[in-house]
């Protein structure tokens, strides 16, 4: 079959359960305390009789969660609490307004699932609770909005509160909730952390006890984005201005071809700015634009002298050509300020390899390169990890 086809089935496959073996008879151990705690209290609650389930079966599902996966955000106390009873509450009332099941049903899945949404309180079981409310039976229907207190509100506590105690007793933390982040360090005591490899992560997911709610390539391909966000981030701080060089010369714009040749030859530059009086960019020459332009070709190479570039020599019958006829207007400038890292498109494009920096009022205030945009770079990925760690 075409790879495409086996890729897909291959989707198909059970994910690898990472957990260890104690960790998984701790959670089935948890869930049959919950639920027996649960029915046996329910027994023994004052109201409770032939009309009282005592359990319903949404709270199999949520001691799944609670036990088996408690690090979910799913499985966290505002999760099932909140979710079970706005779930019943929801179905009770699509039960009384609308007669036929089937459209019951569904409006009241569709409400619930907005309405936990709204409360930040998703959980997946709460969906079973608003089912089992349109669809329960005479008994259900009986109990009317009760069935909201007694039994899903009863009956989510206790299973909620065993829980709670279980993980306690046997030393996991539960709830689950995100550790308080520390406050920022100094950008001149930040220490850039090394990127992981895959065998990296591979090990950090096998020494965990919990089982994370989401699969292990999206968590990779997560943590990468994130290392690649930071990254932009802290470079968004390295502006031209770091990273610019003072141009070898600059070339006025009333010279002429041949002033611009010898500029360009003593300085031993690739381009220079072309500026007017105020020191304002009107375009760069390049020796390209002017090889390209016919006034300069190529000389035969001499042999083993380890030139970085052909020779060329100027036509001088094109000496008075004014060096405005010669220039780009479309060639870009940057502002002191502009972001290092949105450089790299201009130079990803490969039409220009000289960027002129100008200060606040449009002066030439230095040069980019392409040379410049790496070593910048560079310095920038490098620069925490020079620093002495806090």
């Amino acid at each position: 079959m075409p790879d495409p086809i086996l890729d897909w089935f291959s989707r198909f496959r059970p994910s690898q359960t990472r957990v260890r073996w104690p960790e998984r008879m701790r959670a089935c151990v948890g869930a049959l305390v919950g639920i027996a705690l649960t029915g046996l209290a329910m027994r023994f609650a004052p109201g409770g009789g032939a009309a009282m389930p005592l359990l319903i079966a949404p709270m199999g599902a949520s001691a799944v969660l609670l036990f088996g996966v408690p690090a979910s955000p799913l499985a966290q106390p505002w999760s099932i609490f909140g979710g079970n009873l706005v779930s019943a509450f929801v179905g009770v009332t699509c039960a009384t307004l609308i007669a036929q099941p089937v459209d019951a049903a569904a409006c009241a899945i569709a409400l619930a699932i907005g309405a936990m949404f709204a409360l930040r309180c998703v959980h997946p079981p709460s969906g079973a609770v608003a089912l089992t409310a349109v669809l329960g039976g005479p008994s259900i229907h009986a109990l009317g909005y009760g069935f909201v207190l007694a039994p899903v509100g009863v009956q989510t506590l206790l299973l909620l509160g065993s829980a709670l105690a279980y993980h306690a007793a046997t030393g996991h933390r539960y709830p689950h909730a995100a550790a308080a982040s520390a406050p920022d360090a100094p950008a001149d005591r930040q220490k850039q952390p090394p990127t992981f490899t895959h065998a990296d992560f591979e090990a950090a997911l096998s020494g965990r006890d919990d089982w994370l709610d989401i699969a292990p390539d999206d968590l990779e391909a997560l943590l990468r984005d994130l290392q690649r966000h930071a990254y932009v981030r802290a470079s968004q701080d390295v502006t031209a201005a770091d990273i610019m060089s003072p141009p070898a010369a600059t070339v006025p714009a009333t010279a002429s071809a041949a002033d611009a040749w010898q500029l360009l030859h003593r300085h031993d530059a690739d381009a220079l700015p072309v500026t007017d009086a105020a020191r304002r960019v009107a375009g760069v020459i390049t020796r390209d634009g002017l090889h390209r332009a016919g006034f300069a070709h190529d000389a035969a190479r001499p042999r083993g002298l380890g030139l970085r570039r052909p020779a060329r020599r100027f036509d001088r019958r094109a000496a008075g050509t004014p060096v405005h006829a010669l220039l780009d207007a479309a060639h870009p400038t940057i502002h002191h300020g502009h972001p290092v890292v949105d450089l790299l498109a201009l130079f990803a494009r490969g039409a220009h390899a000289h960027l002129p920096v100008l200060d606040d009022e449009g002066r030439l205030a230095g040069i980019v390169t392409q040379a410049d945009l790496i070593a910048g770079l560079h310095r920038q990925t490098h620069r925490y990890r020079r620093q002495p760690t806090a």
